[in-house]
């Protein structure tokens, strides 16, 4: 299982890397010509801060959708492999780890997802 959760993490760091860099080479390509002000701080567009904005970011081949994606990628890695280890536990027959571990995919989920950032 160790092997499994290794090459998952690999996975998904590397599919992360690829997909912003990519990002960045389109967002370079387009706008490579365009002179930056870093008088003022101005962060992401609002259409890119919730994931149906990312996703119609992404089909209309937006620069800075892809590198969000990867973003996205990259946080959902280490989650994925906390819910890949409530199976592993439970394929053990370890149910106290898959009850702790579930408990730490709940407050994962509640932290990313609930209405607790504000």
């Amino acid at each position: 299982m160790a092997t499994v959760v290794g090459k998952l993490l690999r996975f998904g760091v590397l599919s992360a890397c690829l997909v912003a860099i990519v990002g960045g080479v389109m967002f370079l390509i387009l706008h490579s010509s365009e002179i930056s002000d870093f008088t003022q701080f101005r962060g992401a567009p609002p259409y890119l801060r919730s994931f149906e904005g990312i996703y119609g970011g992404l089909l209309a081949f937006d620069a800075r959708a892809v590198i969000q994606a990867g973003v996205i990628i990259l946080i959902a890695t280490p989650i994925l492999r906390v819910a890949l280890s409530i199976f592993a536990f439970a394929l053990e027959r370890d149910y106290l780890y898959v009850a702790i571990t579930g408990i730490v995919l709940l407050i994962i989920s509640i932290g990313m997802f609930g209405d607790l950032a504000g």
